[in-house]
C-alpha cells in the first residue's frame, strides 16, 4: 500500500513541481523569444485552461478504463510534453505543448486522489492524503529557488528537461506498484461534456483576461454571459443525466458540500498571498527571484511537514480541531501582512509566512477528506474531480478579484499621496533638489538631473502606493478565511437520541 502511495505522491510532485518552476520563468522566456508579456502569459493560462476542462472528464476516464491505466497514460503524457516544451522553438510552440500538457496535467490531481481512496484504509485515509500532500506543498516551497538558478546558470528549457527523469520513474514505479481499480460500464455524457468545457474554459479566460481587457469590455462581458447560461444549461442536462460527467446529486450530502465552501473559502485566502508575497518582495523591497524563493522556503516547508501531522490528527481527532487550529493561524498572519511597509525587516516577514505556512498544512487536507470521506466509495472518482475543479475556479476567481482590488488601490493611494504632496511645496522642492544634486555628483548635465529627479520622486511614490495596495489586498483576503473558522464548526454531528415515536436530536430530547 505505501510503496503504491509514493508512485502517486512522485507523479503529483513532477506536475506540481513544473508549474511552480514555470511561474517565475515568464520574463525570462519572454526575452528569449521576442515576445510580449500578454502572450508569454498563454504558457501559463493555456495549461489552466486545459486543465480545467479535462477534470471533469477525468472521473468518466477512471471509471471506464481503468484509474492505473489512465494515471500512467496521464503521466507519460506529462513527460512527453515537458519534452516538446524543453525544445519548443517560438512562444507559439511553447504555448501549444503547455495546452497538451494541461490535458494529462489536469487528470493527475483528482486521479490521484481517486487511486488513495482505492488503496487506503478509511481509517489510515487522512494520513496517507496527509502524505500525499507533501508533494503538493514541497514542490511549490523549491520551485522559485530551482527555477532562478536554472535561468541564471543553465537554460530556461532545463525548467522544462528537469520534469523529465521523475516523470519516467513515476511511470515505472505507477507500472509495477499500482493495481489496477474495477471497471465500470457508464455512458459518455456528451452534453455534459460539451457544456462543461464551455462552461469552465469561458469563465477562466473571463476571469485570466479580466484585468487587461477590462471589466466592462465587450470582450470579457461576452464571455461572461455565455459561461452563465451555459452554466444553467449544465445544471439541467446533469440533473436529468442518466450517468452525469459532473454528478450535482453529491451536493445533496451536506458534509461533501460545506467542504466544497470551506475548500474554496480557503483556496481564495490561499491564492491572495501566492501572487501577493513575491510581488511585494520583488517589485517593492527589489530582490531577485532567487532571493524571493529562498524567503519563501520555511513557509512551504513548514506547510510540507504540517500535511501529514495533520492527518494523523484528522485520523484521530476528526476535522474539527485541525481545521480551526490551522484556520486560526492562516487568518491571523494573513491579517497581520497588512502591516507590510516598504522597509520590513525580511527576518519577521519570513517568520509570519513560516507560521502561515504551518495554518495551511493543517487546515488545507482535513477539510478536503472529510467531505470525501462522507460519499460513497464508488463515487469518489466523481466527486474528486467535482471538488477540484471547483478548487481550481475558486482559485482562478480569487486571484482575478485580489488583482483588480489591488489595481484599484494602487490608483487611489497615488492620488492620496500626490494630493499630500503639492508640486510647489517645501517637502517636493527640498526632495526635488536633493534627488538633483545626487544626480549631478554623478556627472549628470543640470537639464537631465531635473528631470531625472522628477522620475526617481514618481518611482517613490508608485513604489509607496504599491505597497499600500498589498498591504489592503492581504487585509481583504484575512476576510474568506475569518469567515471559514464558524463554518468549520457545521462539521460537528449532531448526536441523536432514538424513541419509540421518531430520531430527535439529543439536545431536544434532553429538555
Amino acid at each position: 500500500m505505501w510503496l503504491a502511495l509514493c508512485a502517486v505522491i512522485l507523479g503529483t510532485f513532477v506536475t506540481v513541481l513544473n508549474n511552480s518552476l514555470i511561474n517565475v520563468a515568464i520574463p525570462e522566456m519572454t526575452n528569449v523569444f521576442g515576445s510580449t508579456t500578454d502572450t508569454m502569459q498563454w504558457v501559463l493560462t493555456g495549461y489552466s485552461l486545459a486543465a480545467a476542462i479535462v477534470i471533469p472528464l477525468s472521473g468518466f476516464l477512471g471509471d471506464r478504463f481503468g484509474t492505473k491505466k489512465l494515471f500512467i497514460i496521464s503521466l507519460a503524457g506529462f513527460t512527453i510534453t515537458s519534452v516538446l516544451c524543453g525544445l519548443a522553438w517560438s512562444d507559439i510552440s511553447l504555448i501549444a505543448f503547455r495546452v497538451l500538457q494541461g490535458i494529462s496535467g489536469g487528470v493527475l490531481s483528482p486521479l490521484s486522489m481517486t487511486i488513495i481512496y482505492g488503496i487506503v484504509p478509511k481509517n489510515k485515509i487522512g494520513t496517507a492524503l496527509g502524505i500525499w500532500g507533501i508533494a503538493a506543498m514541497a514542490a511549490p516551497a523549491v520551485g522559485p529557488t530551482i527555477s532562478g538558478y536554472l535561468i541564471d546558470f543553465f537554460s530556461w528549457r532545463w525548467l522544462f528537461f528537469i520534469s523529465v527523469p521523475f516523470g519516467i520513474f513515476a511511470v515505472t514505479a505507477g507500472i509495477f506498484l499500482l493495481k489496477e481499480s474495477p471497471l465500470k460500464q457508464a455512458s459518455f455524457d456528451l452534453g455534459g461534456a460539451v457544456l462543461s468545457v464551455i462552461f469552465f474554459s469561458t469563465l477562466l479566460l473571463a476571469l485570466g483576461q479580466g484585468n487587461k481587457e477590462g471589466w466592462t469590455s465587450l470582450y470579457i462581458v461576452g464571455l461572461l454571459f455565455v459561461s452563465f447560461f451555459s452554466l444553467l444549461l449544465l445544471i439541467w442536462v446533469e440533473a436529468g443525466a442518466e450517468d452525469p460527467l459532473l454528478d450535482l446529486q453529491l451536493f445533496k450530502n451536506p458534509i461533501f458540500t460545506l467542504s466544497v465552501i470551506c475548500g474554496g473559502l480557503v483556496m481564495a485566502g490561499l491564492m491572495g498571498g501566492s501572487f501577493l508575497v513575491p510581488l511585494y518582495l520583488q517589485n517593492v523591497q527589489g530582490l531577485t527571484p532567487i532571493d524571493t524563493g529562498i524567503i519563501m522556503i520555511p513557509q512551504g516547508v513548514l506547510m510540507a511537514l504540517m500535511m501529514p501531522l495533520s492527518g494523523r490528527l484528522f485520523d484521530k481527532l476528526g476535522v474539527v480541531p485541525v481545521a480551526i487550529a490551522g484556520l486560526l493561524l492562516m487568518s491571523t498572519t494573513t491579517y497581520e501582512l497588512q502591516h507590510l511597509a516598504i522597509n520590513t525587516p525580511i527576518p519577521w516577514l519570513t517568520v509570519i509566512l513560516a507560521l502561515r505556512g504551518m495554518g495551511i498544512g493543517l487546515c488545507m487536507m482535513p477539510i478536503t477528506t472529510a467531505g470525501m470521506n462522507s460519499i460513497p466509495k464508488e463515487l469518489i472518482g466523481r466527486g474528486s474531480s467535482l471538488s477540484n475543479v471547483l478548487r481550481q475556479v475558486a482559485g482562478t476567481m480569487s486571484i482575478a478579484i485580489f488583482t483588480t482590488l489591488m489595481t484599484n488601490r494602487q490608483i487611489f493611494h497615488v492620488r492620496n499621496i500626490a494630493d499630500g504632496i503639492p508640486s510647489d511645496s517645501y517637502l517636493a522642492t527640498q526632495a526635488l533638489s536633493q534627488i538633483s544634486s545626487a544626480l549631478a555628483q554623478m556627472g549628470t548635465d543640470a537639464a537631465t538631473a531635473t528631470g531625472g529627479a522628477s522620475a526617481v520622486l514618481v518611482g517613490i511614490m508608485q513604489k509607496e502606493a504599491l505597497n499600500s495596495a498589498i498591504a489592503d489586498t492581504f487585509l481583504i483576503s484575512a476576510i474568506p478565511l475569518f469567515v471559514c473558522i464558524p463554518c468549520v464548526f457545521l462539521f460537528i454531528k449532531r448526536r441523536t437520541v432514538k424513541t419509540k415515536e421518531k430520531m430527535v436530536p439529543a439536545k431536544e430530547a434532553a429538555l
